[in-house]
């Protein structure tokens, strides 16, 4: 079994004097961290919208969201906005720790002034497996993977980072179990006007894209060729859509599709206690924060041994398909919050866009 998330961290070596993390007795550890954020943006969220706003003070970092990168038709319970808060909260933490700062998270929520928690000083750094680098690795991928389910040691290794959610689990399945499910889902969501609109504003079908390097979903990212990017990007145009959708286009292009799940693989499910009785209730935002954490490293230990993830939100937010999920792995009292295939890909998957942050 792999150590917990919890085990002594590696150690690192000394920040190179000037470079980025090097500290002085003057310089406020929130200013270190500061110069490193770039590497806490490549914490995941969904199409990429990168929620997270941060408000630094000489003691304090607050996590703050930006209500207009939310996604209110193809997340509308918030499920995925707070566990990518959460998963950006972990990442921040694992990102200091690297650097030999001191720092600790608490979840503070506010809904009026956006606020979802601080990063706060500590006596000791945030004791984890992860390093920076570990950040820097870790892909989404949506192309092709290779055959066969993960290994026992790497399915060991993402439930170990659940030991502090106890009540949480991380069930896995086959991927053709879930083929009929992921298809309708693709109907959902291709045939959904609001839906689509969603997805049309987070779309970089070309380089021509004005955000084609800061946000959304690029070609490269969704592993499309270009004729299918241009392709995707006409059918869910304003001009085009309606008349298509109105031709059952979209249930044609859900079956045409390459189905993502039509092969011999792995999908895991965080499935997590929606009553608080055993931990973080699962349907709270501070309990999706503090599942999101938990979410995001089990990507991070996946990647260390080289599986990467693609994450199937449509299977648990379409209206058919998520309440089919939800009774296939039964359980009352118990909450479905993210779904996602991992395997080995066939070919290194393009790194996501981020919004540098001297923009951000």
């Amino acid at each position: 079994m792999t150590a917990p998330h919890r085990a002594a961290r590696r150690p690192t070596p000394d920040p190179a004097p000037g470079g980025p993390g090097a500290a002085t007795p003057a310089t406020a550890w929130t200013e270190i961290l500061r110069t490193l954020e770039d590497h806490c943006r490549r914490a995941p969220s969904r199409y990429n919208t990168q929620p997270w706003r941060l408000a630094y003070e000489r003691d304090r970092i607050t996590l703050h969201w930006d209500p207009a990168r939310t996604l209110p038709h193809t997340d509308p319970t918030r499920r995925d906005l707070f566990l990518s808060l959460g998963a950006f909260l972990e990442t921040c933490l694992i990102v200091a720790a690297d650097a030999g700062l001191a720092v600790h998270a608490r979840t503070d929520f506010d809904e009026t002034d956006c606020r979802a928690a601080r990063l706060l000083p500590a006596d000791t750094p945030y004791p984890t497996p992860f390093t920076t680098a570990t950040v820097e690795t870790r892909r989404t991928a949506r192309g092709p993977h290779r055959p066969g389910p993960l290994t026992g040691t790497e399915l060991s290794a993402a439930r170990d980072q659940l030991a502090d959610l106890p009540s949480a689990r991380l069930v896995h399945l086959h991927t053709r179990e879930l083929a009929a499910l992921g298809r309708r889902a693709d109907r959902w969501l291709l045939g959904t006007p609001p839906a689509v609109a969603e997805l049309r504003t987070w779309l970089r079908p070309t380089s021509r894209h004005p955000r084609y390097t800061l946000d959304g979903l690029t070609d490269r990212a969704l592993g499309l060729t270009r004729p299918r990017a241009a392709a995707l990007a006409a059918a869910v145009s304003p001009p085009l859509h309606p008349l298509l959708r109105a031709l059952g286009l979209p249930r044609l292009l859900a079956a045409a599709r390459r189905s993502p799940l039509g092969y011999d693989g792995s999908v895991l499910i965080l499935v997590g206690d929606a009553t608080g009785r055993h931990g973080p209730a699962a349907t709270t935002p501070e309990g999706l924060i503090a599942h999101g954490r938990a979410l995001v490293r089990t990507w991070y230990a996946l990647a260390e041994h080289g599986v990467g993830v693609h994450p199937l939100d449509a299977l648990i937010d379409a209206p058919r398909t998520g309440p089919q999920l939800a009774a296939r792995l039964g359980g009352e009292g118990r909450r479905v919050l993210a779904a996602f295939r991992a395997g080995h890909p066939v070919r290194q998957p393009e790194r996501s866009a981020r919004i540098p942050a001297r923009q951000g």
